[in-house]
Formats: structure tokens, sequence, C-alpha cells
């Protein structure tokens, strides 16, 4: 068939290339669904349905008046379909895409929308969407408005209260070994599988260590524990062990990233002026602190979403709450936005997702622009939602405009102090430009003189009187390493001696050090701030017709979502706060349907690799159904009955027989259930990226458990990251992966190679791929070779003889004694490599080391 060409200009024009003819559209014909990923589908929602809701689907939708072209943008099929000149957006190439050749006005009678060009921010989403494949869950042809089923949309599962649930009997009753068991033992009847045998001690501690506190068993804690649990004393063993782990302070960093990639943590802006967060970091030692505590989960959401607005008994408490509302302060900004108006909506509709989605895993943001497409969530809730945040202020200290590069510049919160606490609002301090070092600050290495010491501890005692008295005992050396130990080793002059090392000690034994990250000590010449939220005019917000600004509806009463709302509970807020408090409370009400299940099942995807909902952020209409319904509803139960103790939740499942199974397999069970959805044995599971570095520096004898102080961001100072990029991407560390510098569209590689969570989202779920970079990555960088040779040294050092060298390696590596077979072959290879000409014994074994480290079993857990 024929093809017409039409010279046409604007919005038209793109029409009538991109249309198909009515004979080609077949439109009976939709195009299949398609696997979305949890990251995918975020984007889609935040970056690319709402700007072809606002610019596109008043001429281009089946909503339209007049769809002009007959060019139709609200479906996959639609946005898809090609015309005379080719495909309005083909997957992964965006020369083949002429929605990027619109959007970019490549040619003068072809932009879109016409006589507007959007911002280049917003075209490079478009471009990241169609290289990443162009995700699109808009399946089928569009659908005219109609009024949704509320009835059927309230009766949705997942919001419906938490009931308690009996946990159900079973034939087998000699294999469970806790209620959990019985649930999964009860599915597991039911479709006729029986569970595998339990995991060898050797697995076992090894996924206990990785799951809980992220870093791998020494060959002695493995001895020890397989010593222990041989002798019928299995589970006292495993409970022993359970219970040292979570009481380890290891604890708090491997569960606070946990939480991390849902508060999408970073320490910049990201976006088009990518400006340092020099503050963040406190916000992160918060989270590590509070999870290490055991802080009660209903408290922790309710200090992040309101801390402000909380009550506190002294200056440290105080600045600790200050501090946790650093949740609502760390989202992307464009600073490139001219509009105060668009800036604050854009943060409130920022706030509204992080929000709702990391508490409930809802997508209550997706309303901005119109009624949720998939959800009970009008357009209306949305806006009285936004009306909380909208009467919020956001202290983040980026930039004072400077030539016009920052346009929207934001302040800090000074800490209270104890000498004059009082419960008054703080007055916000202004951000400096650049920070710069005390004139005194040596360059690392360099020696500090006696009066340098002094002067820095007596900053350090005025900042925290509780210490003055303790400073009066210290020798000179003391003080010395006590400033290199509050500087965060940055070189303060203690010389590296044996008497150095036992100075050190005494002076942490001295100090105390308080643990929360409110009350740590700024050795700079800046005053202690913090990043953070306040009540700001408070005032109802009108809803914006589209999400576009210039076209307001009626003023919405600030409010909570109806279908979410617990029966009975009020939704009037105080006419002289926000209402963000009375937010916090519905969050973690135990009347609210989701908080405990979604806490619940983060809980178990990250103990057996995938939830119990597999869409973890994502319990709505569009996101997965439980596999264990029943289960979830109780172990949401469980923690409200636990008072929201995450401890007590994570202790619950691991004792359980169904997380203590091996990875076998079994024909008949694959054949029934080859994914495993009935949990008939252990998944096997590769390690986040951050327990891949941990577990490399630790095989090396390298990892530094001490946390650090500070952040290299906060000395980089308040700047756009453009400038000094070198300074971050260089920034080594021995310490745990939680704590390094985390800049947007800056993170390290070791963790971007193996999936680290985007930190401009909320990432529930993490991607987790296979890919040639990672296997080169393991190969040939800097890392994995320097870190080889320091276990090759470690494991040549720990024995005499060869093969116990060998077995040591993997103990080391894999928390296992290799095998006959691979002894032998291990002793072949060091022999036959070591009598090669220029080979030297140490070059032999950095290899065999570098063998171990680069395998796949020391990528996995099973």
């Amino acid at each position: 068939m024929s093809k017409r060409l039409v010279t046409l200009t604007g919005c038209s024009a793109l029409a009538a290339v991109l249309v198909v003819s009515a004979s080609l559209r077949a439109a009976d014909k939709p195009l299949p669904s398609e696997k979305i990923t949890p990251d995918q589908l975020a984007f889609f929602e935040k970056r690319i349905r709402p700007v072809l809701a606002a610019k596109c689907y008043k001429c281009h939708s089946a909503e339209a008046e007049k769809v002009k072209g007959g060019l139709l943008l609200d479906t996959r099929e639609g946005i898809r379909m090609g015309g005379a000149t080719g495909h309005a957006v083909e997957p992964g190439d965006l020369k083949g895409s002429l929605l990027i050749a619109a959007l970019r006005g490549e040619k003068k009678d072809l932009l879109m929308p016409p006589k507007e060009k959007l911002p280049p921010e917003i075209i490079a989403d478009f471009e990241k969407w169609i290289l990443m494949g162009a995700p699109d869950p808009r399946d089928g042809k569009a659908k005219l408005a109609t009024k949704p089923d509320a009835d059927a949309d309230k009766n949705f599962w997942a919001f419906q209260p938490v009931k308690p649930v009996a946990a159900p009997k079973v034939k087998d009753t000699k294999w469970p070994a806790t209620d959990i068991d019985r649930f999964v033992l009860a599915k597991l009847e039911e479709n006729k599988l029986k569970p595998v045998a339990d995991a060898d001690p050797h697995t076992l501690i090894r996924r206990l260590y990785f799951d809980l506190i992220g870093i791998p068993p020494t060959p002695e804690q493995v001895e020890a524990f397989v010593r222990e649990s041989s002798t019928g004393n299995r589970q006292p063993a495993i409970g022993n062990l359970v219970d040292r782990l979570l009481a380890s302070p290891q604890f708090g960093e491997r569960w606070g990233r946990h939480w991390l990639d849902v508060a999408r943590y970073a320490e910049s802006s990201g976006k088009e002026r990518n400006y340092l967060y020099t503050q963040a970091w406190r916000y992160r030692d918060y989270v590590i602190d509070a999870i290490n505590a055991d802080k009660p989960y209903d408290q922790f959401i309710r200090e992040q979403v309101a801390g402000d607005l909380l009550p506190a008994k002294d200056a440290a408490e105080r600045n600790q709450l200050l501090i946790a509302t650093g949740f609502l302060a760390m989202g992307p900004k464009s600073f490139n936005e001219r509009l105060r108006e668009q800036f604050v909506m854009d943060n409130v509709d920022e706030q509204i997702d992080v929000t709702t989605r990391a508490v409930m895993g809802v997508t209550v943001s997706c309303a901005r622009c119109h009624d949720h497409k998939f959800d009970p969530i009008s357009q209306k809730e949305y806006y009285a939602v936004a009306g909380i945040f909208k009467s919020t202020d956001i202290y983040y200290g980026t930039g004072d405009g400077t030539a016009g590069k920052n346009r929207q510049p934001g302040k800090l919160l000074p800490m209270a102090k104890d000498a004059s606490f009082k419960e008054t609002k703080p007055a916000p301090v202004e951000a400096k430009p650049q920070a710069a070092p005390a004139p005194s600050t040596p360059s690392s290495g360099e020696r500090l003189t006696a009066e340098q010491v002094e002067a820095r501890l007596v900053r350090f005692a005025q900042a925290n009187p509780k210490l003055a008295e303790r400073l009066k005992t210290m020798t000179p050396e003391q003080k010395a390493a006590a400033v290199e130990r509050l500087q965060g080793g940055a070189g303060a002059g203690a010389a590296k001696s044996a008497k150095a090392a036992k100075a050190g000690k005494a002076a942490k034994r001295l100090l105390k050090e308080p643990e929360s990250p409110g009350e740590r000590a700024d050795l700079g010449d800046g005053e202690r701030v913090i990043m953070g939220v306040l009540d700001g005019r408070v005032a109802d917000c009108p809803i914006y017709v589209r999400g576009e600004l210039q076209e307001k509806g009626p003023i919405v009463p600030r409010g909570f979502v109806a279908v979410l709302n617990p029966a009975g509970s009020s939704t009037k807020l105080p006419a002289n706060q926000s209402g963000r408090l009375e937010l916090a409370n519905w969050l973690v009400s135990a009347h609210n349907p989701l908080t405990a299940r979604v806490l619940a099942n983060r809980v178990w995807q990250h103990l057996f690799g995938e939830g119990i909902v597999a869409s973890a952020d994502n319990f709505g209409a569009t996101g997965d159904r439980p596999t264990h319904p029943e289960l979830l509803d109780f172990l949401a139960g469980r923690v409200v009955a636990n008072h929201w103790s995450l401890k007590k939740l994570v202790r619950e499942i691991v004792l359980s027989r169904t997380y203590q199974l091996s990875a076998a397999t079994d024909s008949k069970n694959f054949a029934t259930d080859p994914d495993n959805n009935f949990l008939w044995r252990a998944n096997q599971r590769r390690l986040d990226a951050e327990a891949i570095r941990d577990a490399v520096l630790a095989a090396a004898g390298r990892l530094d458990l001490e946390p650090p102080r500070s952040s290299p961001i906060t000395a980089l100072g308040d700047t756009d990251i453009g400038r000094t990029r070198n300074a971050v991407i260089k920034t080594d560390s021995r310490k745990r992966s939680v704590y390094l510098p985390i800049v947007r569209d800056m993170v390290p590689d070791v963790l971007d190679l193996f999936d680290f969570a985007e930190p401009s989202l909320v990432v529930a779920n993490r991607d987790v791929t296979t890919v040639p970079s990672q296997a080169l990555f393991m190969l040939n960088s800097a890392f994995i070779h320097d870190n080889s040779a320091a276990m090759a040294k470690r494991v040549q050092a720990a024995a005499t003889d060869e093969r116990s060298r060998i077995t040591g390696a993997y103990m080391t590596a894999l928390a296992r004694t290799p095998t006959s077979v691979e002894l032998d072959r291990a002793a072949g290879y060091l022999k036959k490599l070591g009598a090669e000409p220029g080979c030297s014994p140490d070059t032999a074994w950095t290899t065999f080391c570098q063998a171990l480290l680069a395998s796949a079993e020391f990528r996995y857990i099973k």
C-alpha cells in the first residue's frame, strides 16, 4: 500500500509523520505485555508520563476533543506506531525515534510541542527512556475516560485491613520449626511439593553473615560455628549466632543501606547543576544508628516525616530529630529552574513520591496531572497531600546563586547546643559557596604543632562540653591521637608507631565519643549545621490542572488518601501547622493497611532474594500479587505485636527452617515450580555491590570497620561538583561501602558496575545483571589486583605448608574447605606457575587468590 507525504507545520506535521493510516494500524492487535522492572516503571511514571500528559494529551489522546493528525500518544501502541518516514519510538534507537527529533526541534516544521521547545533535562529523560528500551506499562488500546469502579478498587487486596491469621495445619507436623514454616509447608503440600534438605553449616553461616551484617565470616568464626552446630545442638547454635550478629554495629550498616535505597540517599542534587549536599552524611549516620538501636519502625518513620514537630528533651535529641527530616530534603533538585513556584511544586511531588512509596508502596505521585490510572487515588487527594508538603520549607544548603548558576539556593539549620537549648524554631543559616580549609590544617601526613592540637581540642570541647573534663587528663600523645581520630584519620600528626597506636586507643577510651550523628564533632571553622525541614507558611494547595501552574483549579483542604485512611480517622489538620505530624501518625497507624505489610515484605525480600510481593515498592494494581498472602499478613501482625521491632522480625524469619533450607534442586519440584515461588529450596543470590566490595577488602585483611566521622563531600564544600569531578571519583577508602560518597550521576564504579541503587529514585528492588564489564572488573581492576596481593600475603603468613595455605584461602574467600580435587588442582597450579621464568611465588599466590575472588561462588550466596 502506498504512503502519502504531507507538508504541514508544527504539531500537525509531527502527527502526519508519525501516524499510520487506519488500514495499517491493526488496532485489533495490541502489543503484548512487556516485562518492566520497578526502576523502569518508576522512571516512566515520574519522568515520561507526566510530560506526555501535560504537553501532548490535549491533542493526542483518546480524551482530546479532536485528535490531531490521528496520532495517539496515550498508549504504548500509539506512541510506537510509525508513519510515512518511520517510527515515533524505536526502543533502544535514538536515531530511529522520530519523537526525539521532534522534541529536539531538529526541523523547524517538526517541533513538539509546537512553538515550545522543552527544557534540555526533559529531552534527556526521553533519550534515556528510549535507550533503556522505552519501557511502557500502557498496554493495548487507548481507553476513553470512564468512571472507575470505586467499590472494586477499594476491595483490592492491599487496601484491606491486616487481620489476625492463625498458622494453618499441615500433614508433616515434624518438619516445621516455626509458624512461618507452617504457612510455607501448607502451600507446598497443597501443590504436592516437598522441601529439600537443610543447608550445611558452612553454607548457612556465610548466608547469615552476608544477610545480617553484609560481610563474610572469618575462618575462625566458621570453624567455631561448625563445631558448635555439629554436636546435635544446631538450632541453639544458630540462635546464638543470630543474636551476636543482630547486636553487631555492622547490622545497622547493612540494613541501614537497605533503607537508604528507598530513601534515595545521595550527597548531591543531581540534574543539570549537581550541587553537593555537604551535610547529607548526618542523615546516613542517623539511619545506621537508629537501626542498630532497634528504634521502633513506627517512630523511625515518624521522625523522618515530622521530626521537627516532635518534642525533644535536650539539644542532642533535637538535633537528631532535625537530622532525621533530611529524608525529605535530600531529593534531586533542578537548580536551573527559574520559577520559584515550579521549583517548589516539583520538590513537593518528589516528597510525596518518596514518602508514599518508601513507607506504603503506593504511587500517589502518579495523580499529579490526572486521577491515578490504576489505583483509586484522585488528583484532588494528591493535592490534599501536596498542601502538607507545600507548607514545609526545605533546608539543603546549596549555593548562593553566584553568577546565576544556582537559581534556587538553600539554607541550612544550626545545631542546638546544650548551654542554650530551648524549644524554639531554629534560625536558618546561609550555606557557604565553597568550604575553605582551616588555616592551620596540615596536608595529609604533615605533623601538627602542640599549639594546633590544643586549639582543635578546645574547639571540640566547646562544641561538646561534657568532654571538656576528659580532655584535661590526656597526655600530649593522646591529644594528638584524639585530633587524628576526630578528623577521620586525615593526618593530624600522630606518628605511626606502637606508642601512637597505644595513645590512639587511650584517646578513644577517654573521649567515649557519642554515637548520635547530631553530637559528632566538626573540627573545622564552620558552624555545625543540619540538612532538614521545618514548617513554613501554612496554606492549602490548589489543584493544578494537568500539573500546569498556569491552570489553577479549586483549593483543596490538606488531607490524606481516602482509600488508605483508617476507618473513623479525622483528616482535619491544624490551622497553624503543616499537618506532617498527623501525616506521619497516619502512615504508621496500626490500622493503616500497607505500612506493616510493606516492611514485612521488604525484610522477607532481603533475606530470600524476592519478596512475598515481588514488586516491593508497588503494592498497587500494577504491582505483583502476593504468593503467600496469609503469611504476609501474619508477618505484618507480628511487626505490630512486637512494637515495630526490625531486629525481632529478622530474628524470627532467619530462625525458621524455611530460611535455613539448602539451595539444592529437585527434579520433581522443579517441574512443578521452576521459579521456586512456593519456597521448596533456598534461592541462590548474587551479593549486592557493597557486599562484594566489602568482602574483597575483608579477604585482604584491609576492611576498616571503624565508622568515619563525616564524608569526603563535606571537605569539598558547597559547590557544583562538575568543577571538581576527579576529587570525588578518586576518593579511596577502606571503610565499609555504605560510607563511600554517593554523588548523583557519579556513583563509584565498584558499586555502579554491580547494580547499585539509582540514588535519584525510590529503589526497593535492585536490578541484578550479569554483564561482561563485571567480569572484566574482577580480572583487570587495580582494586582487585591490590587486594588479591594482600590476601595472598595473609594466607602465606597464616601457615607454613602449601596445602594448609590453600585451605586457608578457600576458608577466607568462600567460608568452606576445598574438596580434594580442588586442593590438588590448586597445588598443581601454584607449582606450575611458580616454575615459570620470571614468576615469583608471590605472583603465583596473588593470581590464585584473584581467581577465588573472581569466581562466581565468591559473588553468590546459596
